[in-house]
């Protein structure tokens, strides 16, 4: 019996197969960290950027004048939106210590602050342009890098002073509280004593209001407990 010649009828089977999907990109995690020092007072942001392997690919910070360190953590968000758009990253997590942002972010919370609103809408609009994005909070002990970058962006600017004399350097930290959006009073002669709301967490006692306090003023705090309340 004659032998018929090879055919590629074999391979014409797996001509129209769709090829195997590409493996989904690792997400870029971005901390960031914006704080205060007077809230409102000298502000800067940090920001660390891995990519997916976890290196550090990039370290921002940015004096950014005289304001609350909400703003602060909101132009953080900004300039970290920026860089990885610039950058083509397409799949992002970012984390940040401020639970009023990132519940905003997420829609759990309103943006009450006329101050805030136009940085949380900017970066909103922002986040859509990703193919993913995702916003955690994390304890301040998670964001301790970003949080030495913003602190560093401050040092570096109270380090200069106008015709290059070095300025006096201020010992406390930024700010971190995480204030209402409700207006503070204004001051007189004789203040009124005023019971603000605290949250304590990590060795650190954060403010629910905002307050506008000189550097270097000295305030009573009375604790009192309260339970704490189902999650």
């Amino acid at each position: 019996m004659p032998k018929r010649p090879p055919t590629s009828r074999g391979k014409d089977l797996f001509a129209d197969a769709p090829a195997e999907p590409k493996p989904a990109a690792a997400a870029y995690r971005i901390n960031i960290d914006g704080g205060s020092r007077g809230n409102p007072g000298p502000a800067a942001y940090g920001v660390i950027i891995r990519d997916g392997s976890g290196e550090v690919v990039a370290k921002l910070k940015k004096y950014i004048g005289r304001m609350t360190n909400n703003v602060a953590e909101y132009y953080g968000l900004i300039a970290a939106l920026d860089y990885a758009d610039s950058h083509s990253v397409k799949t992002i997590r970012v984390e940040s210590d401020s639970e009023l942002l990132v519940k905003q972010m997420r829609g759990q919370y309103k943006v009450k602050s006329e101050d805030l609103r136009p940085l949380f809408e900017r970066a909103l609009k922002m986040s859509k342009a990703f193919e993913s994005f995702r916003i955690e909070h994390v304890y301040r002990e998670q964001n301790r890098e970003a949080d030495a970058l913003a602190n560093e962006a401050l040092d570096e600017t109270e380090a200069k002073a106008p015709g290059g004399a070095p300025a006096k350097k201020t010992a406390a930290p930024a700010v971190k509280s995480e204030p209402s959006s409700s207006k503070p009073e204004p001051s007189s002669s004789k203040p009124e004593p005023r019971k603000i709301q605290a949250r304590f967490r990590g060795g650190v006692l954060y403010l629910l209001e905002d307050v506008e306090l000189p550097d270097g003023m000295v305030v009573d705090v009375s604790i009192h407990l309260r339970p704490k309340p189902p999650v």
